[in-house]
């Protein structure tokens, strides 16, 4: 369970990210940015450290490269609590940025795990989705 005031803070600093890059206000996201690494961060090895926290840096992270280690980093942090429902999400956005990088292979690998962690999630919407991805990548 993630802590709520953690939980509050990340969400925060994800709106106004959020807010940042609509307004294409680059100072403003780079300073928003390195409040959520340095919260993560902080909160690494300790008992508020939780995959959501990693999970939305690497959403917001620019370099793909980097965003797809700092998934790995959610991803396994996830597992080690069994959050399923943060073990689809985390593989399911991995899975996008390998198939803009062209690893579709890691991707239709990270698809079919989302999909497994899936089977136990409530969200209907979002296993078509993982579905869908899945099935057009194995077509091509």
């Amino acid at each position: 369970m993630i802590n709520t005031k953690i939980y509050k803070s990340i969400y925060v600093l994800a709106e106004k990210l959020l807010e940042a890059d609509s307004k294409n206000d680059q100072k403003t996201f780079d300073m928003l940015y390195a409040q959520l690494k340095d919260l993560c961060i902080e909160n690494e090895k300790s008992d508020k450290d939780h995959p959501e926290q990693w999970e939305t840096l690497a959403d917001f992270t620019e370099d793909l490269d980097e965003a797809l280690i700092i998934y790995q980093k959610a991803l396994d942090k996830a597992a080690a609590i069994n959050s399923k429902d943060h073990l689809a999400s985390i593989a399911f956005s991995m899975a996008e940025l390998q198939i803009e990088l062209g690893q579709t292979e890691a991707a239709i690998e990270n698809l079919q795990n989302a999909k497994i962690s899936a089977n136990k999630i409530e969200d209907r919407e979002f296993k078509v989705e993982i579905n869908e991805l899945l099935t057009k990548l194995l077509a091509e």
